[in-house]
């Protein structure tokens, strides 16, 4: 038979003339006239399907017995065409042609060692566009091709026909390792893009051949419809997974050989969205019947419907017509299943017969004693007819029998004794789940007597000899054996009690699905409580993993015993937990009392579990416990529904916000908080309420902190007030006019990752409130649209927001301390997330609006005390780093540029205190992304024609150099200080003064610091300052600041010396109040350097003389300041005298060390030297006599 080629349905006009005999239907593949697979399994193709020939590795057999060679392959492909001699050449168009790259590619090798280079295999692989295929070009028939084209090899399988050994051979030039090296960089491009498309890929892979092959088959209906890509992949997946189980390694090299365009190590390169089927075997053994449905154990109580969707199986979809052969494979299944069910049926039977053979016998028996008995649970000879009863299997219903113990057990004499089914109905949940757990009666066991005549009382003592103990409790349980459900459970809760304390610590969890089960199903609420206490004091000490292996079991038993077991049974153990001494046990109750909230009756958990936290988060006294409770008090905040309990939340929320630890405190904003404004929200008294008696208690806080303000607290309730910007504007949207318009139909844009801040937690994402981000995303178009085009007519939860909330925190905020830099800071972030969350149209319409509206910036209120009293206040910097750094684009940051400029002309034009402008500038230096903003603020300050405004930003300069990397420093702060220190006005010189100090105090380049010293020596040294008092005042303040953190090079070279120098003048300053300045300054700054590490030269040249003259101003102006003087004289004369000391003893000290170290040695290897007698020890400190 002629070789067909799979890949192409239509060959070229040459190839058609070279095979002039074949027809249309002899180019077809084997596999053409298949039907198409069924919908609901599309892993499972036709029984009557064949194999698929692969043909993408040229030296391996098809399983049908196709191509082996090259040289084969071409010859059957140039059938019929020639009976000459092949070229070269012709066989390289063929293979080219027919798509056998590797083949081709190997071929091109062996050609290359020959020395026989062909020009058409050359420029072929020479050229990347021939291994790149086009997304709009579907594959070929039957090829399954990656994005990279067919040479798509994985990387990880390395076969004999995979090598390349033109790379390795010695023969081989360079020439062909250079297009080698090109084909692996194209082969690793490809596998990317395989990784970046396999969306795609899988639906291309799913969609239909071209419409020349659908005429075909619908032309053709007896013809097979080939197998398609999708189901290719799969069940290559699936076939080499099964050889890899099965030990069939090379195997699976061979497939994964001639399947290399698949990734077999990742089910993901089949298709992104097809699941996994199960494997062959499992397909195999369901092969016509449906998957059996998840099995659920009865001890853990679950119901179908609380399964993951996964975990249900659905109906099999009704299948297609069937062919003739599968038809008939479905009948042989079911004749051979037909005939296991006649084998069971009659083994059955067999075994009925057995039974009732047995029943007879024992009827016959029971009047007349055996000849041999045994009966472990007694030494004594009992009559066999009192203990030995034959009862068959009841048909009474189990439910109807009260549960009993009455010693139901098999003995070694194997005649049961009478026996009831264990009665469920104790436990009211699932029934008939537990019903289907009920354990199958074993049937009698009979033992062959041997024909023998001895007494039975000497039979008896003959066993006795037989070295068996049922006196103990233990021997009593193992003789005898339960043989019903019940009897199980009974004897579990006998014996768990005393297995459990013999178990390891480390392993005890192990026995936690034991008691769970045992707990559950016992008959005895007495054996109930004691099993659940000893679950509770299983460990010792729980860690975290253990804790939550026994909250799982706790959980798994509410849902299968109810809430009334849970509330007469669970609770009482938690109760008697509460006051443990280990924390760790504490911890335990806390986590239980919220995992078993949603099982537990809702009087019960608005009532005593409520009041059991209550008391846990007032009295505990570890920080664990506490979290655990807080987190448990959210969990009881989801599910309460008692509308009396509000006040009691609030009382929660304050109390535990007031907590010392800061991880308690974390966890009420992370779950408490959104909790209970969840159910506030629900009641509708988050806006009327919980908001409303926050912002009354941070008022109430500020009119009684006039002269303290407790920042604490403050802190507590705006943190509180932050965590409940989420949950309103929740509110704002559920209730606004459009929600009812909201749908998720079309195409819905998706959420910017910036469009809110970062939740805390999960409960505070707005998303998660909601619902999801579809809904948050059709509401916030909505809502946009709303603001900007429509109007908050008649949208009473926004209004609220805008007229009532806005203008009272703006009121509360123009009332906080402006020096209060924590103050500042929470209202400021406060006023960030409420403008973030909001979003940018609310923020530019209702925010913005009201605080311009009150600061009134105008050039009419510069002169007026009443236009520029608001600008020193807190509003300032709240506004400035709270709402207009909201959002960075160009017209924000102008704005802020152009707000911070006007407030500081303002304020220095009217005279008033900068500390609103200090607060922005130290608010907004925090964050190096505004620097360069309050940079260009700066210079037009330096560049304004007031004096008043050029010194108020030398003074800025101050505060911005602590946070501004050096470069800036260099670049932008240095050369407008130094412009600023030539001004003509001596007030802005001497405005420069602390922020060359600050300089000289923070940078650490050495240029830099020369510039700054060289300026401030000029201050100091020339002439034209020599009077200038205020400058004196200035420098002197500014070396006591900056010169303890300063250089000790600057500080001994630079600073010392010239207060010194000042020092010595003011000896000789003839105004009197000058002179007390000068020399109150000194004693500040010389104070402030005394704790300073100084060297002894600089002490005693500049220091003591420095401290002399200052002491001698001091003698006549304050004598106060005299006396530390002096004192302060005396210890440095003193250190100066030690040094000296030290210097001359420094030789002798180290001697004196060594001698010592000496002296050590021996007494420790004395000591060693002595046995571990403590008699002897004390011997050795004894006075000799």
């Amino acid at each position: 038979m002629a070789s067909v080629n799979p890949f192409n349905l239509s060959d070229s006009e040459e190839e058609a003339e070279r095979r002039p005999n074949e027809t249309v239907d002899t180019e077809r593949s084997p596999s053409d006239g298949a039907p198409e697979p069924s919908p609901g399994n599309p892993f499972s193709p036709p029984a009557d399907a064949e194999p698929p020939t692969l043909l993408l590795s040229s030296n391996r057999t098809s399983p049908s017995g196709g191509e082996g060679s090259v040289s084969i392959a071409a010859t059957s492909a140039m059938a019929g065409a020639t009976e000459s001699r092949i070229s070269v050449d012709g066989i390289a168009a063929q293979l080219l042609r027919d798509q056998y790259i590797i083949t081709a590619l190997e071929f091109h090798t062996e050609l290359l060692e020959a020395g026989r280079e062909l020009p058409r295999l050359r420029d072929y692989f020479s050229n990347p566009g021939n291994f790149e295929r086009q997304s709009g070009t579907p594959p070929a028939k039957d090829q399954v091709l990656g994005p990279g084209g067919p040479l798509n090899r994985a990387g990880s399988i390395s076969t004999l026909d995979s090598l390349d050994f033109a790379r390795y051979s010695d023969d081989g030039n360079r020439e062909s390792d250079e297009r080698v090296a090109v084909l692996e960089f194209e082969l690793r491009k490809a596998k990317e893009t395989i990784q970046a498309l396999r969306a795609n890929l899988t639906y291309a892979a799913e969609s239909e051949g071209p419409s020349q092959e659908r005429k075909n088959f619908k032309s053709s209906p007896e013809i097979q419809e080939p197998i398609r890509p999708l189901e290719k992949r799969a069940l290559n997946f699936l076939v080499n997974e099964y050889l890899l189980k099965n030990e069939h390694k090379l195997s699976s090299i061979t497939f994964s050989d001639e399947n290399d365009d698949q990734d077999f190590e990742l089910w993901d390169d089949v298709g992104l969205n097809i699941p996994k089927p199960p494997d062959l075997l499992q397909l195999y053994r369901n092969c016509g019947t449906p998957l059996p449905p998840p099995r659920v154990d009865v001890s853990v109580g679950v119901d179908f419907g609380d399964l993951p969707g996964n975990c249900i199986t659905q109906d099999p979809p009704k299948k297609p017509d069937l062919s003739h052969q599968q038809q008939t494979e479905v009948v042989q299944e079911l004749e051979y299943q037909i005939s296991l069910l006649n084998n069971e049926k009659q083994s059955l039977a067999e075994q009925i017969k057995k039974l009732q053979s047995e029943i007879q016998t024992l009827k016959r028996t029971v009047s007349s004693p055996p000849s041999a008995t045994l009966d472990l649970g007694s030494q004594n000879t009992s009559h066999p007819s009192s203990s030995s009863t034959t009862t068959t299997t009841s048909s009474t219903d189990p439910l109807s029998v009260p549960p009993t113990d009455n010693g139901q057990y098999l003995d070694m004499r194997g005649v049961s004794q009478p026996e009831t089914k264990p009665d469920l109905s104790s436990t009211p949940s699932q029934p008939h789940t537990q019903s289907l757990n009920t354990l199958k009666k074993r049937p009698p066991v009979q033992f062959a007597q041997p024909n023998r005549k001895l007494s039975p009382a000497f039979q008896q003592a003959l066993l006795s000899f037989c070295r068996m103990c049922s006196d103990s409790r233990l021997g009593a349980e193992v003789s005898r054996i339960a043989d019903s459900e019940e009897s199980v459970m009974l004897m579990l809760g006998r014996c768990l009690p005393h297995i459990v304390p013999n178990v390891l610590l480390a392993k005890r969890e192990e026995l936690i699905p034991l008691i769970l089960c045992t707990a559950c199903l016992h008959p005895e609420s007495k054996e109930r409580d004691q099993l659940l206490h000893i679950l509770f004091n299983l460990i010792k000490r729980p860690d975290d993993e253990q804790r939550q292996m026994i909250l799982t079991g706790c959980v798994a038993f509410a849902r299968h015993v109810g809430p009334t077991r849970v509330e007469a049974e669970l609770l009482p153990q938690c109760w008697e937990q509460i006051n443990h001494k280990y924390p760790e046990r504490r911890l335990l109750v806390a986590e239980s009392c919220g995992a078993l909230a949603p099982y537990l009756p809702k009087e019960i958990r608005s009532s005593l579990v409520l009041s059991m936290l209550q008391q846990m988060l007032a009295e505990d006294k570890a920080d664990m416990v506490r979290e655990a409770v807080v987190k448990s008090l959210g969990i009881i905040m989801g599910y309460i529904d008692d509308s009396d309990k509000y006040s009691q939340g609030v009382e929660l929320m304050l109390l535990s916000l007031g907590d010392p630890s800061e991880r308690v405190v974390s966890a009420v904003h992370q779950v408490f908080i959104p909790a209970f404004a969840a159910w506030t929200t629900e009641l509708g008294t988050l806006q009327t309420a919980l908001i409303p008696s926050l912002l009354a208690r941070i008022e109430k806080l500020l009119m009684q902190g006039e002269h303290g303000l407790d920042e604490h607290k403050l802190h507590m309730f705006l943190s509180a007030l932050q965590s409940l910007i989420p949950p309103l504007f929740a509110v704002v949207l559920q209730n606004a006019p459009f929600t009812s318009r909201a749908k998720l139909t079309g195409d819905i844009p998706a959420i910017e990752v910036t469009r809110f801040p970062r939740p805390a937690s999960p409960l505070q994402d707005v998303a998660t409130i909601i619902g999801s981000r579809e809904m948050l995303s059709a509401l916030l178009l909505l809502y946009d649209y709303q603001l900007e085009q429509e109007g908050t007519t008649g949208w009473d939860s926004l209004l609220w927001v805008v007229n009532q909330l806005l203008p009272q925190l703006i009121e509360i905020v123009g009332r906080i301390n402006v020096t209060s830099s924590t103050c500042v800071h929470e209202f400021s972030r406060f006023f960030w997330r409420l403008c973030r969350t909001f979003g940018k149209i609310f923020t530019n319409t209702k925010v913005k609006p009201q605080f311009q509206e009150i600061l009134r910036l105008s050039e009419e209120n510069v002169e007026s005390s009443a236009g520029n009293d608001i600008l020193t206040k807190a509003t300032v910097p709240i506004y400035a780093t709270g709402v207009l750094t909201c959002y960075n684009q160009d017209e924000d940051r102008k704005l802020l540029v152009g707000f911070l400029e006007d407030v500081m002309t303002t304020l220095s034009l009217s005279q008033a205190p900068l500390d609103s402008l200090k607060a922005s500038f130290v608010e907004l230096g925090a964050n190096p992304v505004y620097h360069e903003l309050l940079l260009t603020v700066l210079w037009y300050g330096v560049v304004h024609t007031s004096a008043l405004v050029r010194c108020t930003a030398a003074r800025m300069f101050e505060l911005l150099v602590k946070g501004v990397n050096e470069t800036l420093v260099a670049q932008r702060v240095v050369p407008a200080l130094i412009t600023l220190s030539s001004d003509p006005e001596i007030s802005v010189r001497i405005s420069t003064i602390p922020a060359f100090g600050t300089i000289m105090e923070t940078v650490t380049q050495k240029e830099l610091l020369e510039r700054v010293k060289m300026q401030l020596a000029s201050f100091l040294e020339d002439p034209q300052y020599q009077d200038q008092h205020s400058l004196h005042m200035e420098i002197i303040r500014t070396f006591g600041r900056v010169g303890p953190n300063a250089e000790p090079r600057f500080r001994d070279e630079f600073v010392l010396p010239h207060l010194h120098k000042l020092a010595l003048a003011n000896n000789s300053q003839t105004a009197e109040s000058k002179r007390i300045d000068i020399a109150t300054q000194l004693f500040e700054a010389y104070s402030a350097l005394s704790c300073c590490f100084i060297s002894e030269e600089v002490m005693v040249n500049h220091f003591l003389p420095g401290l002399r003259c200052l002491r001698a101003d001091m003698e006549q102006l304050s004598p106060e300041h005299e006396v530390i003087l002096s004192s302060m004289i005396k210890e440095c004369e003193i250190k100066v005298e030690n040094r000296g000391m030290a210097d001359a003893q420094g030789s002798m000290s180290i001697a004196s060390s060594l001698v010592g170290e000496d002296a050590k040695t021996k007494f420790l290897s004395k000591m060693g030297q002595l046995t571990t007698s403590g008699a002897m020890l004390a011997n050795v400190f004894q006075r000799k006599k």
